[in-house]
């Protein structure tokens, strides 16, 4: 075992190998059950691939080939990887290897949202601080007036900060098109409700140059290789550190609020908005894309493309946990 800055903790090297979380492998280090080089390993250790890692007597496979997926998630799925909670990402998507979102999309919401196992690129294109483009379609409960775009665009008080300014057009007499460089927690949403409005629909087309293009709710396709090489040119100079969007973002905006910013908008109780507070969030490719949706029965053909398949695997229970795993 070293200490060089060119190593990785030992926790984030077991986790990029797939078999459990930062979390999970954080337990089996305090459980005594990880040795490095032979010898019981203790927290904050950092190992090499030159390092004989093992956890519970059996040496670490190797690391897995670096995945990255693009997925139009539906609404009504959750942006977890607690495959115990009903409508779970990692179930819907029904991927052979352990994958994780980038970020979250609301329950209500639906559109583009990216997959991995790489954890770098995780920590990089996450950070507040390193500024990437997030595009939206958001419809609203009235008419657009150019005095809510102004204002959306210059600015908005929520979460004990004001929102950067952000890029707002109105395309529709009751929808805008959003550019985001922030992710506060359900902060489109908060945004228009301090201005009286009410999102009825929300829509994630683009992250950075990753675009949702054809692909039906429920369908996944591989990041293609232009796309990703275009991506780590993008993110060259981003910091993996959570100094990027710690010092930059309150308290509030980063583990979300418990109560709601403002008076709850009309038609919605003050419970209501108390009680969605505490749940808080939840929210050109090769051509083998594939169905995530629960809706689609195991081993049917869907959206008229070739290689469309269901997501769904066989003896799985509706909106549960799957058996086995």
């Amino acid at each position: 075992m070293t200490a060089d800055n060119g190593d990785t903790r030992l926790n984030k090297f077991i986790s990029e190998t797939g078999i459990c979380s930062r979390r999970e492998a954080d337990r089996l280090i305090e459980q005594g059950l990880v040795r490095v080089n032979g010898e019981v390993a203790g927290m904050g250790v950092r190992v090499s691939d030159a390092d004989q890692v093992t956890v519970r007597g059996k040496p670490l496979r190797a690391k897995p080939k670096a995945v990255y997926l693009v997925y139009n998630k539906p609404i009504g799925i959750t942006c977890t990887t607690d495959r115990a909670i009903p409508e779970n990402i990692v179930d819907a998507v029904n991927y052979h290897a352990r994958i994780f979102p980038i970020g979250r999309l609301d329950k209500p919401s639906c559109g583009l949202i990216l997959l991995t196992n790489d954890g770098d690129i995780v920590n990089k294109i996450l950070r507040a601080g390193n500024a990437h483009e997030k595009e939206y379609i958001v419809s609203m409960d009235k008419p657009i007036t150019d005095d809510f775009v102004a204002k959306m665009s210059a600015g908005v008080p929520i979460l004990d900060t004001v929102t950067k300014p952000c890029k707002v057009r109105k395309i529709g007499p009751r929808t805008i098109n959003i550019i985001l460089t922030q992710g506060l927690n359900r902060q489109i949403r908060r945004m228009a409700e301090y201005l009286d409005y009410r999102v009825t629909s929300l829509k994630r087309v683009r992250i950075m140059n990753i675009h949702l293009g054809e692909l039906k709710p429920g369908q996944w396709r591989y990041v293609s290789e232009q796309e990703l090489g275009l991506i780590n040119r993008m993110i060259a100079g981003s910091s993996k550190t959570e100094e990027a969007s710690v010092l930059e973002q309150p308290k509030a905006a980063r583990q979300g609020p418990r109560i709601r910013d403002k008076a709850p908008a009309r038609g919605r109780s003050a419970d209501d908005g108390r009680r969605e507070g505490r749940r808080g969030p939840t929210g050109a490719g090769r051509a083998n894309v594939r169905t995530g949706g629960k809706a689609d029965r195991p081993g049917t053909r869907s959206g008229g493309k070739a290689g469309v398949r269901s997501g769904a695997r066989p003896g799985a229970r509706p909106g549960g946990k799957k058996p086995g795993r």
